[in-house]
């Protein structure tokens, strides 16, 4: 990915603009994923907060996902789309929903979280790493 990312929501209400190239991309298929995706997953990519610009209204919907562990999900209140995520383990960053960027093919998911959770009609790719829940934190 390039250094300057940028992205919204569909209706353009909500624009943001990230300085950092990814800490971590992946794709998470827990149950609470999936509920707040409408789908089989999230496919997501991690940033300091630091580094992203947010113009527009962004509201939060708070939930404890199934770690256990809290997290705020970003969305546009005027077109529903879902752009990011704060969860309070890695509360100095923020996750950014891979389909919010502007050029999304960018996006090189390296790991699928929670696999146990994944549904037999979602095909996992060969490549990325797998981990059945929340991979080990260093």
């Amino acid at each position: 990915m390039s250094t300057s990312l940028t992205g919204g929501c569909m209706c353009g209400a909500i624009r943001y603009e990230c300085a950092s190239e990814p800490l971590m991309a992946g794709n998470c298929h827990c149950t609470d994923c999936q509920r707040a995706t409408g789908t089989a997953y999230a496919s997501v990519f991690f940033v300091p907060r630091s580094a992203v610009k947010i113009t527009g209204e962004v509201k939060y919907y708070e939930s404890k996902g199934d770690s256990g562990n809290s997290i705020r999900r970003g969305f546009c209140p005027t077109c529903g789309s879902r752009l990011f995520g704060l969860p309070t383990l890695m509360a100095e960053n923020i996750g950014i929903m891979a389909g919010s960027l502007d050029n999304a093919s960018e996006h090189k998911p390296a790991f699928d979280i929670y696999t146990s959770s994944a549904q037999p009609w979602d095909h996992l790719q060969p490549e990325t790493a797998k981990f059945p829940k929340a991979p080990p934190m260093a």
